[in-house]
């Protein structure tokens, strides 16, 4: 039996991890992740991607310390996309939605931190405890101060304590609280809500949003206005660039083809 359970509806893909009792991640199981998130990434059809786990306790306790404690190695290939899948996988252009039901632990709370958006029950929680088994939280370390007030990500990092789902809300990370029997159905209307987005401006928002990390504001709208970025010189002069205005001219709903 796969760890890896896949549904699609039209353009979305759900992708959900099933690795009892705490879906927990090994090599093995990343560098699926990562190949699964690679088709999705480069299948033309596909839109919007859903990230799920089975089971009610953990949403993913990370990093397998079982597997680790057999012979996997911490630096080992965790596959095309880093850890998980998702992390470092090169020109994810679509948007990903983490649908977290459960303890968010380590890793697992890296996962939803590399989708887009995060809706999450009301028996979510998330910790990085980490730094009680003297190791780096990596890319926790890297994206949470960028996401949340400077010293609430650093207590979180330094402490390794919990945080329940509420004061995730409060702080940002998550977009929703949901009683659990609402998460799935309201996770998947913002997927639809999506599909009937243009692809191409989703596209070229999170290439934007991505690089421009690492750009001063006024490099950042330099390379958007040149037409240095790869989506966004896709994105103008394109049919639907086109479609845009004229569907706003006419008054009514525009129809996206991605191209």
């Amino acid at each position: 039996m796969s760890v890896i359970t896949l549904r699609s509806d039209g353009p979305v893909l759900e992708v959900t991890l099933d690795r009892p009792k705490a879906n927990a991640i090994d090599l093995a199981t990343s560098r699926l992740m990562g190949d699964t998130f690679k088709a999705f990434r480069d299948d033309p059809y596909l839109r919007v991607a859903i990230v799920r786990t089975a089971g009610e306790k953990f949403f993913s306790a990370g990093w397998d310390l079982k597997a680790a404690a057999d012979g996997d190695a911490v630096d080992g290939d965790y596959g095309v996309g880093g850890f998980g899948g998702l992390q470092e996988l090169i020109d994810m252009n679509k948007p990903v939605i983490a649908c977290v039901d459960g303890m968010a632990v380590g890793g697992g709370f890296e996962l939803a931190l590399s989708c887009d958006l995060i809706y999450a029950s009301e028996q979510s929680s998330f910790a990085l405890p980490e730094i009680r088994a003297g190791t780096l939280a990596d890319a926790a370390t890297v994206k949470l101060p960028k996401r949340i007030p400077y010293h609430v990500a650093m207590d979180l990092l330094l402490t390794g304590r919990w945080m329940d789902v509420q004061e995730a809300h409060r702080w940002g990370l998550v977009n929703e609280v949901l009683p659990r029997e609402r998460l799935e159905a309201r996770v998947w209307e913002v997927a639809r809500l999506l599909v009937s987005g243009p692809p191409l401006v989703f596209a070229a928002i999170k290439e934007v949003a991505r690089e421009a990390e690492s750009m001063g504001f006024q490099e950042a709208m330099n390379w958007i206005t040149k037409r240095k970025f790869r989506t966004v010189d896709a994105l103008y002069g394109s049919e639907d660039n086109l479609e845009g205005f004229k569907a706003f001219a006419e008054k009514r709903d525009p129809v996206w083809k991605g191209k």
